[in-house]
């Protein structure tokens, strides 16, 4: 099998590399909120939009141009996967896997990509137009090189190798299946009965992040001091990213490498995190709950620990069934009784009919995990 995996590293920058990364950044989100802003007239005057082939010839054009001539400054190959990723995220658009894209800002995700002439000599890294570099190599790349990106990470600048390797098709040494909640008062309850309480790294900086951005709202924007304090906010927004994403790789390696079949929730995220305000003729109720939940529920990570536990167990030979929550929480595995009543506490499941009691979360992943069995004999009927 392909085994496709990504390895990042903190680059060691001199003011001159930074003004560069800056530069090819700027350039990158240049031209794409300009493809972008020609799409969307197109559309409003019911043209189709451009494919990424017209788009790249235009490309082309701008840099050609006297008015747009300064794109020359910038290696063609990371403009034209800038591009790439535009129509990328046109097709997931249409397949209905995500929203239209939008315009984006400068400082944030600030990064540009490189298919081809790079090159790499231990841990010097020699890019085009840009030159050679270094970078903190904590540990060896391994399979074929087939890009690299450079990223704004907080100040730092980073750098993302995406490699390629064929291996063995892999058999998980384990033979054991584990359902999965997910929640806010308890991050992770498995149906074994292991609970894993949640980080909540966003609400651990809550308060620093505020009183960082309080005094960004009294700068004059733009200025020296306003950007200062842009530093800051984005230091701090960077380290909550770095935690949320350090605990969630921890977790979803500790159950990989322990169960070979997981059972998991198939959330709508996107759902269930949608604002409550609603219109000025039909106004939301209890918008300020609402909001703190979205807040909590963005918080956990659920989308990126499942995504973190699917190609993990891939690489171990294990599996992921996603199967529907609903009423997992409310149904009783001793008698199937399935009421709201069942649980007249947030921890605590009580079944109104046969009397079972247990933790709520633990009942719900036992739920869970007896479902995806279900879903799989019925898509695998025994002969």
């Amino acid at each position: 099998m392909i085994q496709r995996q990504g390895y990042h590293y903190r680059l060691k920058t001199t003011p001159a590399l930074r003004r560069s990364f800056a530069q090819y950044a700027g350039a990158c989100r240049f031209v794409w909120n300009k493809v972008l802003a020609v799409n969307e007239g197109r559309y409003l005057a019911g043209v189709p939009r451009l494919s990424y082939y017209e788009a790249a010839w235009l490309l082309t054009r701008w840099r050609l141009s006297e008015e747009y001539g300064w794109l020359a400054d910038v290696s063609i190959h990371a403009l034209q996967h800038g591009l790439r990723d535009l129509e990328r995220a046109y097709q997931h658009l249409f397949s209905g896997r995500t929203m239209p894209p939008r315009f984006r800002k400068k400082f944030l995700s600030d990064s540009f990509r490189f298919p081809r002439d790079f090159q790499l000599d231990g841990h010097r890294l020699k890019l085009p137009k840009i030159g050679w570099m270094r970078f903190g190599k904590s540990r060896e790349i391994e399979g074929a090189i087939k890009n690299v990106t450079i990223r704004r990470d907080g100040k730092h600048w980073a750098v993302a190798f995406q490699t390629e390797r064929a291996v063995d098709t892999p058999v998980h040494p384990s033979t054991s299946a584990i359902g999965i909640d997910l929640g806010i008062a308890t991050f992770a309850a498995l149906s074994d009965g292991t609970l894993y309480p949640p980080l909540n790294a966003s609400r651990r900086l809550q308060a620093k992040l505020a009183k960082a951005q309080q005094r960004a709202a009294r700068k004059v924007k733009f200025s020296k001091n306003w950007q200062k304090c842009q530093t800051v906010i984005r230091r701090i927004q960077a380290t909550i990213a770095h935690c949320r994403k350090d605990f969630l790789h921890k977790l979803s390696t500790t159950i990989s490498k322990n169960h070979a079949v997981i059972v998991v929730e198939d959330l709508q995220i996107g759902n269930m995190s949608r604002s409550a305000k609603g219109t000025v003729e039909a106004p939301g109720s209890q918008v300020a709950q609402k909001s703190g939940m979205n807040k909590a529920i963005l918080d956990q990570g659920w989308g990126m620990f499942r995504r973190m536990l699917e190609y993990k167990q891939c690489w171990r030979g294990g599996v992921v069934l996603a199967v529907n929550p609903r009423y997992t929480s409310q149904t009783c595995p001793s008698c199937g009784c399935v009421s709201k009543l069942n649980r007249p506490q947030q921890a605590l499941f009580s079944c109104i009919d046969c009397g079972y009691t247990s933790h709520a979360d633990v009942n719900a992943a036992q739920n869970i995990l007896a479902l995806g069995y279900r879903e799989r004999l019925n898509a695998c009927p025994p002969r």
